[in-house]
């Protein structure tokens, strides 16, 4: 038996074709926008006047480089000293102190005591080995031929130090004397002098006769240049001991050199100073006048003081300009 199925109804039909089409629509994949449309999109995305993340960066760049120029033409740190300027105006500073302190007459007076006492020392040293050497040389004449086991022997030690001692004795009172101011004279003088070349020549004759041509056999010249060594270094220095004690004895602390007194040590004069600002006048004025027109600023770097100044005068150094700017800066 067959079934017959009815025709569907033609309202039925665009009913089902409707809710296809809604489906579709409903379930459409999102359109894919081509390249140009998405950066149009973007750039509607942007804040208003294009503050972007580059400009901002951007602009904080100029910035810096703005005021690292300002500040690099500011010379304030090259006028800071540096440790070695510091090190070095301490050391002039002391030179100086130092220099003042040397004028001193207390300061002269206690370096000529020092002096003194060194070089005496110096002298009497040389003088005790002088002697030393001469007395072994006297009593080896003194004692001829006679053995170590003699009396004879051991007194002829003698010989040398009690010549030495009148020597020094004589050569001291004439130094003394001279010193206090009444030294000797006339024939006081010449028995004194005799009395000096008397022990001297004994002293220098028994050191050197053992040794003269004729009597040492054989003649040795350098054995009698070295016995007579010490009686000569010690008359010699018992003779300048004396010029040695008078002349820093008579020697005056006030009196700085022998041509006079030269002018005392000053610092830099005030003068100076004085025509200095005499001479900038003309320059802080026309440094006011471009203040008050705006083209300049009172803390401006040296070099823009300096550009300005040169309009009115030729050949003006940072010197200068920086005393123009320590001038206006200085205004109340």
């Amino acid at each position: 038996m067959t079934t017959i199925n009815p025709m569907p109804d033609p309202d039925d039909i665009e009913r089902g074709l409707a809710q296809m089409e809604q489906y579709i629509a409903a379930h459409r994949p999102a359109p894919i926008l081509p390249v140009a449309a998405h950066a149009n999109t973007e750039q509607n995305e942007q804040p208003a006047g294009g503050e972007t993340k580059r400009v901002r960066e951007l602009r904080a760049q100029v910035a810096e480089a703005r005021l690292l120029a300002e500040l690099q033409d500011d010379d304030t740190p090259l006028e800071v000293d540096s440790p070695k300027v510091l090190k070095m105006r301490r050391k002039a500073a002391e030179a100086a102190k130092l220099h003042r302190l040397s004028q001193n007459p207390e300061m002269r007076a206690y370096k000529a005591a020092r002096a003194r006492r060194m070089f005496t020392i110096v002298l009497v040293a040389s003088l005790t080995l002088a002697l030393g050497w001469s007395t072994a040389g006297v009593q080896k004449f003194a004692a001829n031929d006679v053995t170590s086991d003699t009396a004879a022997w051991w007194l002829a030690w003698l010989v040398e130090p009690f010549i030495s001692l009148g020597l020094l004795g004589v050569v001291g009172s004439r130094s003394y004397l001279a010193i206090q101011g009444s030294p000797l004279t006339g024939d006081a003088e010449d028995t004194a002098k005799k009395i000096e070349w008397t022990f001297l020549g004994l002293s220098l004759g028994m050191n050197a006769f053992p040794y003269l041509p004729g009597v040492a056999d054989p003649f040795d010249l350098d054995r009698l240049v070295i016995h007579i060594l010490g009686p000569i270094v010690a008359v010699a220095s018992v003779i300048y001991l004396s010029i040695h004690l008078k002349g820093f004895n008579d020697l005056d602390p006030h009196r700085l050199y022998a041509g006079g007194t030269p002018p005392p040590y000053r610092e830099n004069a005030p003068v100076h100073v004085a025509s200095t600002r005499l001479d900038t006048a003309p320059l802080v004025e026309h440094a006011r006048q471009a203040i008050a027109s705006g083209r300049l600023t009172p803390s401006a770097g040296i070099h823009k003081y300096r550009a300005v100044l040169l309009e009115v005068r030729d050949r003006i150094g940072t010197d200068t300009a920086r005393a123009v700017r320590n001038e206006i800066l200085s205004d109340p």
